[in-house]
């Protein structure tokens, strides 16, 4: 039996928690791919490994493992083109925080067979540059060359300790090809064993930083909590819902990634984009109004140029990892974001909100002493906020109803999101504790936020960047994970996209992929025709310009639709244009397995409603029930 260090790199990774590694082969993995047959011939390989055919989709899966589950997964990709086909999702990984190793090989270093796997191949003298990792060095959290089997346990393990530590993230190994085509004694493979990884210890607050922070709050009038992604830990979610019902703090989600509270909570007034959207001039005047700030787990709490606090704010920044955001390379947070920063903490969002909380309990509790009247006094300006912020949720909740209706006589046809996301809601309902939303919508990221009002901590996931191209991979790596590590049973997967975001998410290798290992989710594409969020970039800058005269996404040239013939391009609807067929990019990829169709609420359809949901219902039962991916391209008003 031939043992290399390959052999030893795959063991370390599975002695390490890996149980996924999301592959694209090259002619770098000689030893990978034998060490893997060798497993196969005595059973099932450790780690299980999921053949993808396009290196972003790999990468986008193993994102939406990692999220899923809390445990890292592994990627492996062929020397430096391979590394450069991870593209966007190395942004993603990146800004997601999401806890992925991935390997590369490299060209050989010897070409007179001087060495088993000297280079006997044409392309390994073109592949062979100067600096491999420095095409992704500054994404990642670690970066290191194997160069022998002998310690190869102690890189990998340095490696997950590194990427599953705040701030978590993806690190890089990579090595030349002879390096993992040498051989090894059976007697060191068989005596490979590894620790469990000790990651860093969640860190807390200073008692002074505590007490600071709580007096804020105590003596505020108007406080505010603004949080983006501190639902990443599920368990963060109750603190945070404690400390805001107990002094009765509204909070806002500005550029989320995940759950971080209820939809339903009395105290959530909303998600936001910023720049726009009905939940954005709420945002605009809670920020303005407000006199004590908390920043929790926030790359973009606001955004100044739009809005911004008042300038004798109080504000509080906390983060787990990078509370000064040091991988962005301009601006500090309190000249860029505001001269009122008061404090910037590196601490767990979970354990800071819990000595919080802990010590206001303490600074309320009734007392016969003097401090009596001043707590009294605290309690009554308590109870008053929670009447005027109940109020403003309860007006939220009335806007977005009213958003979601439906009446024959409104001037569109086609689908509005606010009625589809309802629509999903109502069809769902029996399993949405046990559904994930992946939502990659864009330009409409706001709208599904909000209307497909999540519930559950785990239940909605973004990528966390701004890279296009994350949700399909997401989704096939979020059915994997389905019941591993922290991972909640998920009945439905469902990916919210764009038409753009759909083209970027390669679906002719994602949905093979789904139908390769039989991971089955619900697709909807939100089909408006083209690239919408450049147009509205452009009106941003120029409101009365040339492009506000623009009569469609063609003219612009961010169209993906376009009219065939003389008819007039302003006249026509995009259901008349000729454009992608996205439904059926996944029929044919996956051999006809997927089902998919499209949808708009056209005139010739006698009850729009009834259509669309039983569309959807349709959509619904063939993934949980005959377990097969369903796409629905939804047609919306063109950009």
């Amino acid at each position: 039996m031939v043992y290399t260090t390959s052999s030893l790199f795959l063991k370390a990774l599975s002695l390490g928690g890996v149980t996924h590694v999301f592959t694209n082969w090259g002619s770098d993995h000689p030893g990978l791919l034998e060490d893997l047959q060798r497993q196969r011939q005595i059973g099932e390989t450790s780690p299980r490994v999921i053949t993808c055919p396009n290196e972003m989709v790999a990468l986008s899966a193993a994102q939406g493992y990692a999220q899923a589950t809390g445990m890292p997964a592994a990627v492996i990709v062929h020397v430096d083109v391979g590394t450069q086909a991870l593209a966007g999702a190395i942004h993603n990984v990146d800004r997601g925080r999401a806890p992925v190793l991935i390997y590369a090989g490299a060209s050989p270093f010897t070409s007179r067979n001087e060495m088993k796997g000297s280079r006997n191949e044409w392309i390994m003298w073109l592949q062979d540059i100067p600096d491999q990792t420095a095409i992704v060095r500054q994404y990642m959290r670690f970066t290191a060359q194997i160069n022998s089997g002998k310690n190869i346990v102690q890189l990998v393990k340095r490696a997950l300790q590194i990427a599953t530590s705040d701030p978590k993230g993806p690190v890089y190994l990579w090595a030349r090809r002879e390096v993992m085509e040498e051989e090894v004694s059976m007697t060191l493979y068989e005596s490979l064993s590894m620790k469990h990884t000790v990651t860093l210890s969640p860190a807390a607050l200073s008692p002074v930083d505590t007490i600071a922070i709580t007096n804020a709050l105590l003596t505020s009038l108007n406080p505010l909590i603004i949080t983006s992604h501190l639902g990443r830990n599920p368990h963060a979610v109750s603190s945070l819902l404690t400390l805001s019902t107990l002094l009765a703090i509204p909070v806002f989600c500005t550029c989320p990634s995940t759950v971080n509270v209820p939809s339903s909570h009395p105290y959530f007034l909303g998600v936001t984009y910023i720049p726009s959207g009905p939940a954005s001039d709420p945002f605009k005047e809670d920020l303005k109004s407000a006199d004590t700030i908390i920043v929790l787990e926030s790359d973009i709490p606001w955004i100044p140029t739009i809005c911004a606090p008042q300038e004798d704010a109080q504000i509080f920044i906390i983060d787990s990892g990078d509370p000064l955001k040091t991988s962005m390379s301009f601006g500090t947070w309190d000249a860029a974001l505001h001269r009122g920063v008061e404090m910037i903490c590196r601490a767990d969002p979970e354990t800071a909100i819990g000595q919080v909380v802990e010590f206001v309990r303490e600074s309320i509790q009734t007392s016969p002493t003097q401090l009596e009247a001043v707590t009294t006094e605290i309690r009554d300006r308590i109870a008053e906020r929670a009447r005027k912020i109940l109020k403003a949720h309860e007006k939220r909740i009335a806007r977005l109803d009213a958003e979601e209706s439906y009446t024959a006589s409104e001037k569109s046809t086609n689908i509005t999101v606010p009625h589809l996301m309802r629509t999903l809601r109502e069809v769902t309902a029996p399993i949405s504790s046990k559904s994930l939303i992946i939502n990659e919508a864009i330009s409409n990221y706001g709208l599904v936020w909000e209307h497909a009002r999540p519930e559950h901590p785990g239940s909605f996931l973004t990528s966390g960047g701004s890279a296009l191209g994350y949700a399909l991979g997401a989704a096939v790596g979020a059915v994997l994970g389905d019941g591993v590590g922290d991972a909640r049973k998920y009945d439905l997967v469902t990916a919210i996209v764009g038409d753009g975001s759909y083209m970027f998410g390669v679906p002719s290798s994602a949905f093979w992929i789904a139908r390769r290992y039989e991971t089955p989710f619900l697709t909807l594409v939100l089909n408006n025709g083209g690239w919408k969020s450049p147009k509205l970039s452009m009106l941003r800058v120029y409101p009365q310009g040339h492009g506000s005269n623009s009569l469609s996404g063609e003219q612009l040239s961010v169209g993906f639709s376009f009219t065939p013939t003389a008819t007039s391009a302003s006249e026509s609807t995009l259901a008349d244009r000729i454009s992608p067929n996205y439904a059926e990019i996944s029929v044919a990829a996956t051999d006809g397995w997927a089902w998919g169709t499209r949808i708009s609420l056209s005139a010739s359809v006698l009850d729009p409603v009834k259509t669309l949901r039983d569309t959807l219902a349709e959509a619904v039962r063939v993934v949980t029930e005959e377990k097969r991916c369903a796409v629905i391209e939804c047609l919306l008003d063109a950009l």
